[in-house]
């Protein structure tokens, strides 16, 4: 059966942000929709639509008459996602105190062994994979769709940064340390204390993106020799 117009361009759009986001295309690079079209095999009626999606998110300045160029994620947007998330993310445990159920609370201290395990290691793939759990399970833990679904496009958002910070063992280990305590507070059903330290572990991050370096973040080509060396 083939793909009616608005599924293609639903699959060109997720396809072109997860290559911006990934740092395939760089900043102010254009995207022409003849190659993106052939590269995907479609016509350029889905590819032009996806564009206009990604304008709406800001990852893509359309400029008439001149084409559609790559806007991508700046350290001002990172640092503005992070405290919209530091805010929603303890909200979203503070709801997970009530919403949270037994199989959940395992997966999270499961999460926690595996974590240690592998920063023990040094296996930051596996790091990077657990920590992305980690989160989703707090997600689907508060049992709000509209959190999930915000929470996740923003962790999806920084996935670059995150990947360079993860790689290096002293953050891990804070943030493991970081979602121990968090997982304490769930199982002591301490509604404040699960949306303080879920707030504070957010803010945390970003305080850790400024020690690391914010060119080195920013440069996909260092943060690949960096994740590679480790590895």
């Amino acid at each position: 059966m083939s793909e009616d117009g608005h599924s293609l361009s639903a699959r060109v759009f997720h396809t072109l942000r997860e290559e911006i986001l990934s740092g395939k295309y760089q900043k102010d690079e254009e995207l022409k929709e003849k190659t993106i079209g052939e590269e995907l095999g479609v016509s350029r009626t889905p590819v032009r639509e996806a564009l206009r999606q990604l304008e709406l998110e800001g990852l893509v300045t359309i400029i008439p008459n001149r084409g559609a160029f790559v806007e991508g994620i700046s350290k001002d947007d990172i640092q503005d996602i992070y405290e919209i998330r530091s805010l929603l993310e303890g909200l979203c445990a503070k709801k997970a105190v009530t919403g949270i159920t037994d199989k959940e609370l395992e997966e999270l201290e499961e999460n926690l062994y595996l974590t240690e395990f592998h920063i023990q290691k040094e296996h930051f793939e596996q790091i990077l994979e657990l920590d992305n759990r980690f989160h989703e399970i707090l997600y689907e833990a508060s049992k709000s769709k509209m959190l999930k679904h915000v929470l996740s496009d923003f962790h999806h958002y920084v996935e670059r940064v995150r990947k360079v910070s993860l790689s290096g063992t002293k953050r891990a280990k804070e943030s493991n340390e970081e979602h121990k305590r968090i997982v304490e507070a769930l199982k002591a059903h301490d509604a404040e204390k699960a949306q303080q330290l879920a707030n504070q572990h957010i803010m945390n991050t970003i305080h850790s993106y400024d020690r690391y370096g914010w060119d080195k973040l920013l440069n996909m080509n260092s943060m690949e020799e960096e994740i590679h060396g480790k590895n």
